[in-house]
């Protein structure tokens, strides 16, 4: 079997990092031996302690790069800043997201532009940027989705959308840019609560609607990334459903 069992030598660039899921995703990558590329967008301080913990282990591991999602000239910036420094890229996972309600009456289009930004549109440009990289390492997409980008969540009426973009064009980025870069998405379930909370009766109601009657872990978003950019050699096109078994029946 032809399986890369370690990272080692590869350069992984994860949008949103520096804390959450996105930090979990990092901090597996980093183990398995990727050097690491931690974006940012307000989250300095966090990235920067990241950062030097990572190279702490091993220097010149990891770096941290700021860059608006939804500004494209700055994700070309953010493509040439990561290769500059490590002179090569062989895996970009779209993880950066923003998340919240958008009850239907008062969608402001400063919801509309933060939701797709981050969700659909910084992905797409990004992952552009970052082609001619990926295809001379032969390398991987990963896109964090969301099982509510197939099914949709109650008065979040941009959010659930630009995920569903998001995974439609995970499958168009695999159909096109094989056999050179594989392109593969996650979709998380219940992992982590918001960060302002959701109220007690809420988190009972979800957790009741899963299989497995428990929510999940940053761990297990990053271990399924990393099983796609280390050994899924012929998984191609897919959006893999971490999420306890909730999507399974809705």
């Amino acid at each position: 079997m032809n399986r890369q069992t370690t990272l080692d030598g590869r350069v992984a660039l994860v949008t949103g990092s520096a804390k959450r899921i996105g930090r979990t995703i990092v901090e597996h990558l980093h183990d398995a031996g990727a050097r690491v590329a931690i974006h940012y967008r307000r989250s300095a301080d966090e990235a920067s302690a990241l950062a030097a913990g990572l190279n702490a282990d091993r220097p010149d591991s990891a770096r941290c790069f700021g860059a608006d999602l939804g500004n494209t000239a700055e994700l070309t910036t953010l493509a040439e800043s990561v290769l500059g420094w490590a002179d090569r890229l062989d895996i970009l996972v779209n993880n950066a997201s923003s998340f919240y309600p958008t009850p239907i009456g008062g969608i402001t289009e400063d919801d509309w532009n933060d939701l797709i930004d981050s969700n659909f549109k910084g992905p797409l440009f990004l992952s552009q940027a970052c082609l001619p990289a990926l295809r001379a390492a032969r390398g991987t997409i990963v896109n964090i989705v969301d099982i509510h980008g197939q099914n949709p969540l109650r008065d979040h009426h941009v959010y659930s959308p630009a995920k569903a973009a998001l995974g439609m064009l995970t499958r168009c980025l695999a159909k096109d840019l094989g056999p050179e870069v594989r392109v593969n998405g996650v979709a998380p379930g219940a992992i982590l609560w918001p960060s302002e909370g959701e109220p007690t009766d809420g988190k009972a109601r979800i957790l009741d609607a899963i299989p497995l009657k428990r929510a999940g872990t940053p761990d297990d978003i990053a271990g399924c990334v990393l099983y796609l950019v280390s050994e899924g050699d012929y998984v191609n096109g897919q959006i893999i459903a971490v999420d306890g078994g909730r999507s399974a029946g809705w």
